[in-house]
């Protein structure tokens, strides 16, 4: 197995990264899965990475999940004639539709959908928030505006505009095609950017179907609005701290990041807390302190995956940042009030169903058992596996399903590790068999010890987990 800790590592690829010797260090280091960021390199460059993760996990035996980061709309000003203006506070500048160089009175805003949705008194931010402009008037072609923070600004910096939602597609001609890209490359996940509502989710499905899971990643304070609906349409949910932090007060992105997360954990749904986990291991082998509490909040309120960006994609690194991490993630698990402060953080479930009663069963059962060592699910879709997880059970869960695809998705969900064996889904009494040889392969439990076992029969019908069964080894 890629490391022993329930909370798993998502980790991005690229220049520093993404050749054969690499991965395999990284995957030794304790990285579940790898992100593929599509806003840099090129197809083939991806293709050529993809191939070496599914390479060197298949040598080393194990699951590593494979995720495609979509690049999402990208808002930015055009360009200035000499370069770039000093815009000072006070000042009036302007933003419009010509395509005449930048001069420090106006630059070009090549995007009508800006224009069509601000209004007078919401804010522009530009390059991250390093330049706030205030809108005094506006039109559909143009938004005369007030400098309230200025500084140097040069072309192709980016635009947020936290006060509006955006009448645009997640999903750019780019988008499009990188996503088909992906899925024909067979990736496991695809995380769709620029999520503002749940109709965008709606919208990628129809693309996606079920060959990857969707990650929604929340970066627009918008999302908190129809936040539930979000969370139930996706597959799993990324809190984007980095983009969040512009469009969001800074100072409410650890609010935020713990609103959302326990919303998941609510709705069942895996969440990955993301950006700056480690970015001084950008440039140094040491973290600071604050950055090794900031990975540690994330376990104990109970996220799935916790992820790393730049530290391994260009760090100089993204070995040491990997297990510095895994060693954040086990330290956080060995104390004995872990698990206790996961469950104070949760906020009940949602609805009460006869999935959940069996789940919660389940749980149950492993506190009032002796000698039981692990919980195993049975499930076609992953369904299953994913109630229970939200449990959030003391012992380790193994996930036995019938294809690989699902085996990969489920690789970064809190607690589980995966097991693949057609022959369990074909009649209900192979179940204990099963059971015995997945836990003994992996290994989880030995002669003499319980399985606590969660399905839904008949096999194949998603959300009818009906079945609680208890096996000895």
């Amino acid at each position: 197995m890629p490391n022993d800790t329930r909370t798993k590592i998502l980790a991005t690829l690229g220049p520093s990264s993404n050749t054969e010797e690499k991965v395999s260090a990284l995957i030794d280091a304790g990285v579940d899965g790898v992100r593929l960021n599509f806003s840099h390199g090129t197809h083939e460059e991806h293709q050529k990475t993809y191939e070496i993760v599914r390479r060197v996990a298949k040598e080393k035996g194990v699951r590593i999940t494979v995720v495609a980061d979509m690049q999402g709309p990208k808002l930015r000003i055009g360009t200035f004639k000499d370069g770039k203006v000093l815009l000072k506070r006070g000042q009036k500048f302007t933003l419009d539709m010509k395509k005449d160089l930048g001069d420090e009175t106006r630059v070009t805003l090549p995007h009508k959908e800006i224009f069509e949705a601000l209004k007078e008194g919401d804010k522009l931010l530009v390059n991250d928030g390093n330049i706030v402009l205030n809108v005094l008037k506006c039109n559909k072609e143009s938004a005369l505006t007030e400098v309230e923070v200025g500084g140097f600004i040069s072309g192709h910096k980016g635009v947020n505009l936290p006060n509006s939602s955006l009448n645009i597609s997640p999903l750019t001609p780019k988008d499009l095609d990188d996503l088909h890209f992906a899925l024909g490359l067979g990736v496991d996940c695809i995380c769709l950017s620029f999520v503002q509502r749940a109709s965008d989710i709606k919208e990628a499905r129809k693309i996606i179907g079920k060959k990857a899971w969707i990650i929604s990643k929340l970066e627009k304070p918008q999302v908190l609005d129809d936040l539930d609906n979000i969370i139930k349409l996706s597959d799993m949910v990324m809190v984007a701290r980095g983009d969040l932090g512009v469009e969001c007060p800074i100072v409410t992105v650890p609010v935020l990041q713990k609103r959302i997360v326990s919303r998941c954990r609510v709705f069942g749904k895996p969440v990955i807390v993301a950006t700056q986990m480690l970015e001084s291991m950008m440039a140094s082998p040491m973290p600071t302190r604050a950055e090794v509490s900031d990975i540690a909040n994330a376990v104990y309120d109970g996220c799935d995956v916790v992820m790393l960006s730049g530290e391994t994609a260009a760090g100089s690194y993204p070995v040491e940042t990997v297990k510095t991490m895994h060693g954040v993630i086990h330290q956080v698990e060995s104390d004995a009030k872990y698990l206790e402060s996961v469950h104070h953080f949760e906020q009940g479930t949602c609805g009460s169903t006869e999935a959940q009663a069996i789940t919660h069963a389940a749980g149950e059962a492993v506190k009032t058992m002796d000698k039981v060592a692990c919980i195993a699910t049975f499930s076609v879709s992953g369904a299953t596996t994913l109630a229970m997880a939200q449990e959030r059970p003391k012992l380790p869960i193994i996930a036995i399903n019938p294809t690989e695809e699902i085996a990969h998705r489920l690789n970064l969900v809190w607690g589980v590790k995966t097991y693949v064996d057609q022959q369990g889904f074909e009649s209900f009494d192979n179940i204990e068999s099963v059971s015995r040889s997945a836990v003994t392969s992996v290994p989880m439990a030995k002669k003499g010890e319980y399985i606590v076992v969660t399905a839904g029969y008949p096999f194949g019908r998603v959300g009818s987990t009906n079945v609680l069964h208890i096996v000895k080894v």
